[in-house]
């Protein structure tokens, strides 16, 4: 018996083959279902916005032109997921891996008061908050550690635990065995059991729930714009960490966190005003900064918040101004 075919659509079956004769229309039809997945990807990929942009558009032009490869026989979300991943690969490639403060040294016990921007290091960025069937995927502590795996071994997890694909299909899709996809697998889970906190945060925020959430989002700005250390202090977890990238000094432990903040940001910068939002699937506050008694306040940093059970555990600070354009969030208050 002759092996069953797939029936395509009648409109997807017509728009492919616009498609292949040029028709742009007809291309951007078909992968607009499968813009955000495969942007996500490229983001989980690579660990920046502006990368999986560039990675993105990059792997919709190579399938523009390679579009006679698809002969419809599989899935279009397994072929362009192949390209997008492919490219993602190249850039790793090309561009290694980003990175956050913690991977750079030691945490700081005390306030580095003279700390300056590194440049010399290419940062892990945050995602804008979108609607995901997997928000865990790209919890910033998720989209960290897979930075420190290699490229096949990042493509493999990616491909088989967050998107479904087996193993065989990632072989084809990478070009490889099945043995080496079950191999590179092993040993991402390995790295990433060491990396990666046991629970995720969707199920902790929604534990909480989100009038709880907001109502920490709103403290944490509160205690800031008000210089209020106490009231500060009494949202962390004991063992908290603050980093700021594209400074190089991290702080753990609630002693060198409070010595950061009683002598930077609660002190001697200006003072504040801040923004909720939401960034990597998790509640994030745009800070903006007036140094002076007046004028506006300019934006500073986007802060992730990463929860444990109704305490902050994690404050990430992104300080960088090209952040508040992909989030849409004004420059100045």
């Amino acid at each position: 018996m002759a092996p069953t075919r797939r029936l395509l659509a009648p409109d997807f079956a017509d728009d492919l083959q616009r498609a292949r004769k040029g028709d742009d229309d007809a291309f951007a039809r078909l992968v607009a279902p499968l813009r955000g997945p495969l942007h996500a990807h490229c983001y989980r990929m690579l660990g920046s916005v502006h990368d999986a942009d560039d990675a993105l558009q990059d792997a919709l032009v190579r399938a523009w032109l390679g579009l006679s490869g698809f002969q419809g026989r599989g899935s279009l979300r397994a072929w362009l997921f192949t390209v997008a991943t492919r490219t993602c690969l190249d850039l790793i490639a090309a561009r290694g891996r980003r990175a956050l403060p913690m991977d750079l040294g030691p945490s700081s016990e005390h306030a580095a008061v003279t700390d300056q921007p590194r440049d010399d290091v290419a940062w892990l960025s945050p995602y804008p908050d979108v609607v995901l069937e997997r928000r865990e995927s790209v919890e910033l502590a998720f989209v960290a550690a897979l930075q420190h795996l290699p490229g096949n071994q990042r493509a493999a997890l990616l491909l088989f635990d967050v998107l479904g694909f087996a193993a065989a299909e990632i072989a084809a899709m990478m070009d490889t065995t099945v043995g080496s996809v079950n191999s590179a697998l092993a040993r991402a889970r390995r790295t990433l059991a060491e990396k990666v906190p046991p629970m995720p945060q969707q199920p902790t925020l929604r534990r909480i729930g989100d009038e709880r959430i907001r109502k920490i989002v709103e403290a944490y700005a509160t205690a800031l714009e008000h210089g209020d250390a106490a009231g500060l202090v009494a949202l962390l977890t004991t063992d908290v960490t603050w980093s700021m990238p594209p400074q190089a000094h991290w702080y753990r432990g609630l002693p060198a966190v409070t010595d950061f903040a009683v002598r930077l940001p609660l002190a001697t910068c200006g003072n504040w005003r801040h923004l909720p939002t939401a960034a990597n699937a998790q509640p994030a506050v745009a800070s903006y900064l007036r140094p002076g008694p007046d004028g506006p306040y300019e934006a500073w940093s986007l802060n992730v918040l990463t929860l444990r059970e109704d305490r902050i555990v994690e404050i990430t600070s992104f300080i960088d101004l090209a952040v508040f354009d992909r989030f849409g969030l004004p420059l100045s208050l």
